[in-house]
């Protein structure tokens, strides 16, 4: 009886273990271009953990993300990063973006950002290089909806952008 519980709990841990033990790296993009309000709409959400990582890195400090030891000035670390991975490309034309803010959510950071001002959507090119330089595996998922059009891209270090044409 005692054998049977052993293969039992081992039937049900091993692939426990193997999910434990393998880090997937991916984060997820959502884009909307809501017409009446003239804007696109950004959520991109990555994981803390791995965006500290990189931070990290680059100041060459501690930035300690979404705890109560966080730096004051974070956002400005966010909107650099941003700005230097992820790129809009609207109707041939490249796009700032306004970064409207973040929140933690779980193991999660989620940025809300928007562009403005856009009264045509002809073409939009998404370029996401987040955290591609770190780690090898990491996978950019991009989500956008354009009216009653919906289409995904899967990015990587081999295929950064995506590009639509309306």
């Amino acid at each position: 009886m005692k054998l049977k519980k052993l293969y039992f709990f081992l039937l049900l841990s091993i692939p426990l273990f193997a999910f434990t033990m393998h880090k997937y790296y991916v984060s997820l993009c959502e884009i909307e271009y809501v017409e009446d309000q003239k804007s696109i709409q950004i959520i991109l959400g990555l994981f803390i953990d791995d965006l500290e990582f990189t931070l990290n890195k680059d100041a060459k400090k501690n930035l300690y993300l979404a705890s109560t030891e966080e730096v004051q000035n974070i956002d400005a670390y966010y909107k650099e990063y941003l700005n230097n991975h992820f790129k809009v490309v609207v109707n041939n034309k490249a796009q700032n973006f306004n970064f409207i803010g973040k929140e933690y959510d779980g193991d999660i950071v989620r940025f809300y950002l928007e562009i403005t001002d856009i009264k045509e959507l002809k073409s939009l090119q998404i370029t996401n290089t987040s955290l591609f330089r770190d780690f090898e595996n990491q996978q950019n998922i991009i989500k956008i909806k354009v009216n009653k059009f919906n289409k995904t891209f899967y990015l990587d270090k081999n295929n950064p952008k995506g590009l639509l044409n309306f």
